[in-house]
């Protein structure tokens, strides 16, 4: 019987943890023996908190040897500033001793700061992938939904932590018991570890013609230095009336808008998961004035970034302003809303 280890950290995702649990519960109950065991620990006492109020109980890691074992780090909001040397001595222990250790959405500041991903290709949630960049510039961070190599998982969290596991069951015990356990989830399909984490603005990019996925890319690849209208036109080898058409019809937004949005995104992310200033925050997500960042940024959430800032506790188990995209999107499609609109146009990519 193989058993797993979930290391959690105060504010980890219970959701999470328990859908990466319920496939190794059903193979137990679908075979004839148990397969799979697992133990929660942590090192910051025997009742955890999550990220949802609920506390779980766990206990300290025992200092055994876990060859062979898999070591599931699981941390979510407040782990991107989460700092215990023993944690992270005992993580590169138990790699070094042959324990398959895998980061679970933030789980992967905690390994990166043990040195485990030095070299490594990493993922973790979207919505924190501009801060781990800043904080570890040298690991490679890719958007999947997972990574398996042979000593290191990642996982993005989420019900990728899903697919995941049915992948770890399926290689050691045979796709027809993980397609057993995919049935009584109901979990379907089941996605390969390259699935993409998200889909863009409410749409999926599978569905758009490639020239809109080809803008996408293009302005992701450059928020520091944003690309003109022009610019991605001509780089796309398209007119700028035809690509600007293009875009609206599959978005529903302008270039421009779209751009805005990205990067009020990637400076939200940044206010969140860096000790950065709001001028190295402005500038590190291509504004040129301080003030036309501070502008944007409260026209879009409603407040200004020092604001956002101080709205995400750590002591407390959730956010107490989040602040997304999506009231602004509407905004964005309610043609009787001139505020947003105006305010976009007085940007330029």
């Amino acid at each position: 019987m193989a058993n797993v280890t979930f290391l959690i950290v105060p504010r980890f995702n219970m959701s999470t943890l328990m859908t990466m649990i319920e496939p190794m519960r059903i193979a137990n109950y679908l075979s004839s023996k148990p397969l799979y065991s697992w133990d929660v620990e942590s090192f910051d006492g025997v009742e955890i908190k999550a990220s949802n109020g609920f506390t779980l109980p766990a206990r300290l890691p025992e200092n055994r040897n876990r060859r062979g074992e898999i070591i599931f780090v699981m941390g979510s909001w407040g782990a991107e500033s989460y700092r215990n040397p023993t944690l992270f001595s005992w993580i590169r222990r138990q790699a070094r001793e042959g324990a398959l250790v895998c980061s679970v959405e933030m789980g992967a500041y905690l390994v990166a700061r043990s040195g485990v991903f030095s070299g490594r290709k990493v993922t973790t949630h979207w919505s924190y992938g501009p801060g781990f960049q800043e904080q570890f510039p040298d690991i490679d961070l890719v958007e999947q939904i997972y990574t398996i190599d042979d000593t290191t998982m990642s996982c993005g969290g989420g019900l990728a932590g899903v697919d995941l596991m049915l992948r770890l069951i399926g290689e050691a015990h045979g796709e027809g018991l993980a397609g057993e356990i995919v049935d009584q989830l109901m979990h379907h399909p089941v996605r390969p570890a390259t699935a993409p984490q998200r889909r863009t603005m409410g749409r999926g990019t599978d569905t758009l013609i490639p020239i809109v996925r080809e803008a996408i890319s293009l302005i992701e690849q450059n928020i520091l230095e944003p690309l003109s209208v022009p610019g991605i036109a001509d780089a796309l080898g398209v007119s700028q009336r035809q690509l600007e058409r293009q875009f609206k019809h599959g978005i529903g937004c302008t270039l421009v808008q779209f751009g805005l949005l990205l990067r009020l995104q990637h400076a939200r992310v940044l206010l969140i998961s860096t000790d950065l200033s709001v001028r190295e925050i402005a500038t590190a997500s291509g504004f040129n004035t301080l003030s036309h960042f501070a502008f944007s940024f409260g026209k879009c959430f409603g407040r200004r970034p020092s604001e956002y800032r101080l709205a995400w506790p750590e002591k407390e188990n959730a956010p107490s302003w989040p602040g997304t995209l999506s009231r602004f999107l509407q905004a964005l499609q309610n043609r009787g809303t001139a505020k947003p609109m105006q305010v976009l146009r007085q940007d330029r990519l």
